[in-house]
């Protein structure tokens, strides 16, 4: 990169430099062309600021927490705390429903656990209404979903939805 090619001129016409043999002046010297020489610095700060988006799914997400957090060097809990307050509300409720985890490897996997949750549920509900039946009447509207049944939205026009035969709640009428 470009540090390596104006360190690899240094070293050629101008040895002597102190650069080249005092750690406080490379220091400065590398921060000031480069940009941050504290990368801890930098990725508590970054830590801190993150958050997951709610239309993130958690598996990317915390793809970029563990980035950050490998180069802070916290240890769990405080790996916990910074996790949880980058969440959004979303899983936050979720989370003050369910037996509170004490691991952080516990933590992860409960809040994968919920995320995927989130994203079946939505998926589900997100198929047109245009597919199921809530008319009252036993014929399947066009576009069928290949055998695989999703739940059936509330209709309070219709609370007994009608099945096609030999599929979902046999019908009692």
């Amino acid at each position: 990169g470009i540090a390596f090619d104006h360190y690899t001129a240094l070293l050629w016409f101008n040895p002597n430099n102190p650069v080249l043999s005092n750690w406080l002046a490379f220091t400065q010297e590398f921060s000031s062309k480069f940009g941050v020489f504290d990368t801890v610095v930098e990725a508590e700060e970054n830590l801190f600021n993150l958050r997951m988006h709610d239309n993130e799914r958690f598996t990317t997400f915390i793809v970029r927490f563990k980035r950050e957090a490998y180069e802070t060097g916290w240890n769990y809990n405080a790996l916990q705390f910074a996790l949880h307050r980058a969440l959004p509300q979303r899983i936050k409720d979720v989370l003050r429903l369910v037996p509170k985890q004490t691991t952080y490897d516990g933590y992860k996997a409960l809040i994968t656990q919920v995320d995927q949750c989130y994203w079946e549920d939505r998926s589900e509900n997100m198929v047109p209404r245009t597919l199921w039946n809530t008319s009252g009447n036993t014929n399947w509207q066009a576009g069928a979903t290949n055998g695989i049944r999703p739940s059936i939205p509330a209709n309070p026009a219709n609370p007994a939805p009608r099945f096609p035969p030999g599929q979902g709640v046999p019908n009692t009428n």
